[in-house]
């Protein structure tokens, strides 16, 4: 019978500063004790987008009062505690870097063992978290700075089957709010407007679906819908709110198309493993819309395996998949120093090659 561990995690990759205890006992389901997040959308909401700057001095000024709250919230002590985890990469630096050093903090002053967790970890292994998922699955992660397929088999082995070669899908919906003056973050805005619109009436380019494997494109179709505002203000003047409905419905059919056609792909490759409970996890900020979820679901049953979903607030930027992460690791016996390093790289199956190329401090994805 494993041990009964608890966990506290940190979060600071972006512009989400959150905290997490997370309990597990023995081999029952992990149950999560606390979750706090402290979003940022309001102090980057004029500049379009996250401001690395703004969003490392609101980590910094906000993480002991998310520690404190998620300690409070979970009725725990550090003496209650196991460990302590952090998001040590890969994410926007120095939003790493003030979690990594409020975490060594914590760690020297209280003793507890120190654990850097991969953020795309934290997002994969949500499945473990929320489904108690048995290795092998196939997960797809679709967030704001990332997007791939990787076939789960251990906390600390990954295999990557494709990526994005440019854009990330969240990363292409936040460009096209901008294009179409939609607030910020675009995700949520550009799928509320999609639902108003025809996705028949633009008929938008599906990148590389003429192309053998699983990678992404996005870049190209973000560029298409900017082109095809610019006709029509050429042409009227100006848009209605029905040419912005139909940009932001043909735009989302074409990401739709895109994910399920390469979710196909992966899936088949996947099961020709012979994995014995075949399931498909999606994660990551993107994977909260509903129609990217509808589709990706209804693509599963086709090919035979099992499809799941995080509850809505586990597919953003949160602390709670940072600790069950770092529980993981732990179990694993993996431990860091304080000599724990930030990392704005940090691909998760390093045998593969990069996707957006790399430099001195390794492989970018």
């Amino acid at each position: 019978m494993a041990q009964t561990l608890t966990i506290l995690g940190l979060e600071s990759s972006c512009d989400d500063t959150a905290a997490a205890v997370v309990r597990q006992a023995g081999d029952a389901r992990a149950e999560i004790l606390s979750s706090v997040v402290f979003g940022q959308t309001e102090l980057h909401a004029a500049f379009g987008g996250v401001v690395p700057e703004i969003a490392a001095r609101a980590h910094a000024e906000k993480l002991d009062v998310c520690v404190a709250d998620a300690m409070a919230q979970a009725d725990v002590g550090f003496g209650d505690l196991d460990a302590i985890a952090v998001t040590a990469g890969p994410g926007l630096i120095g939003g790493v870097l003030s979690g990594v050093m409020c975490a060594k903090g914590l760690s020297a002053a209280t003793g507890l063992p120190l654990i850097g967790v991969n953020h795309l970890a934290g997002h994969a292994l949500t499945p473990r978290l929320t489904d108690g998922a048995a290795w092998p699955y196939l997960m797809l992660l679709v967030s704001g700075g990332h997007c791939q397929f990787l076939i789960a088999r251990g906390c600390q082995d990954f295999t990557r089957l494709g990526g994005t070669i440019d854009d990330a899908p969240g990363e292409a919906f936040d460009k096209v709010a901008r294009i179409l003056g939609l607030p910020q973050p675009g995700g949520p805005s550009v799928e509320a407007e999609a639902a108003k619109g025809d996705p028949a009436r633009f008929r938008f380019p599906r990148p590389l679906l003429d192309r053998e494997g699983c990678d992404f494109s996005f870049s190209g179709l973000k560029t298409a819908v900017l082109r095809e505002r610019d006709r029509i203000v050429a042409e009227k003047g100006g848009l209605t709110r029905a040419d912005r409905a139909d940009l932001c419905a043909g735009f989302q059919q074409a990401v739709v198309d895109v994910l399920a056609e390469k979710t196909r792909r992966a899936v088949r490759i996947y099961m020709a493993e012979g994995p014995s409970r075949p399931l498909v996890a999606v994660a990551g900020g993107v994977s909260a819309n509903k129609a990217i979820r509808a589709r990706l679901e209804t693509v599963c049953a086709a090919e035979g395996a099992s499809f799941t979903a995080p509850p809505l607030p586990l597919c953003t930027d949160n602390a709670a998949m940072i600790a069950y992460a770092g529980l993981e690791l732990f179990r694993a016996g993996v431990r860091d120093g304080l000599d724990l390093m930030a990392r704005p790289r940090w691909p998760l199956d390093r045998a593969a090659a990069g996707m957006l190329g790399g430099g001195k401090k390794g492989a970018k994805a």
